[in-house]
């Protein structure tokens, strides 16, 4: 299975209609509404929020795509015929659209919309998904950088971090992290 490898923006202008494209890999179907409702939420002002998502979860694939008041296929479909067509899933992209007073016409919007899902994906980049989990770590401050290399070096992420008497990182970890750091001393994992 392959995915996007990071969370980007892209942005370009088509007949003075203003499209940005944000693109995230995501692991699950709430997953992604959440991340487009996010997006939505920034930009309430847009003409459209288009969006579409593919996720396999637990052997379950979820479609979805979303004119958000284009046209009927105009939008959507496009976006998730080129996440198809590029062979990739477990990605969530939104297409904001702010009209410059031209009109594209139907297929100008649908090129418009597959333009901005291609060029999210070729700006996140396709990878191979590897399945991340969310843990917290909890650890005395000697043990910060020894913990960090391994979670950088693997490609994982920190999503929250919390230093008190000792450190405590909310983190998403591929199972190489898991088992790089269950192999350390003084290092507490707990799933969440």
């Amino acid at each position: 299975m392959r995915t996007v490898g990071k969370e980007c923006v892209i942005e370009f202008e088509e007949k003075k209609s203003k499209f940005i494209g944000y693109i995230k890999p995501v692991s699950t179907k709430e997953e992604a509404e959440k991340f487009i409702d996010m997006i939505k939420a920034k930009h309430k002002d847009a003409t459209h929020n288009c969006s579409a998502y593919k996720v396999t979860d637990n052997g379950q694939e979820y479609f979805k795509v979303d004119d958000d008041g284009e046209p009927k296929g105009t939008a959507g479909k496009p976006m998730g015929d080129i996440i198809t067509y590029m062979e990739a899933e477990n990605l969530a992209v939104v297409a904001t659209r702010y009209f410059g007073g031209i009109k594209l016409g139907a297929g100008g919007l649908v090129r418009a919309y597959a333009k901005t899902a291609k060029l999210a994906i070729q700006e996140a980049g396709i990878v191979d998904y590897v399945k991340k989990t969310n843990f917290l770590l909890d650890f005395g401050y000697e043990k910060t950088a020894e913990v960090e290399q391994i979670i950088y070096k693997n490609g994982d992420e920190i999503l929250e971090k919390g230093y008190h008497n000792r450190v405590t990182y909310k983190v998403s970890l591929s199972d190489e992290s898991i088992k790089e750091l269950k192999e350390k001393k003084d290092i507490t994992i707990i799933d969440i």
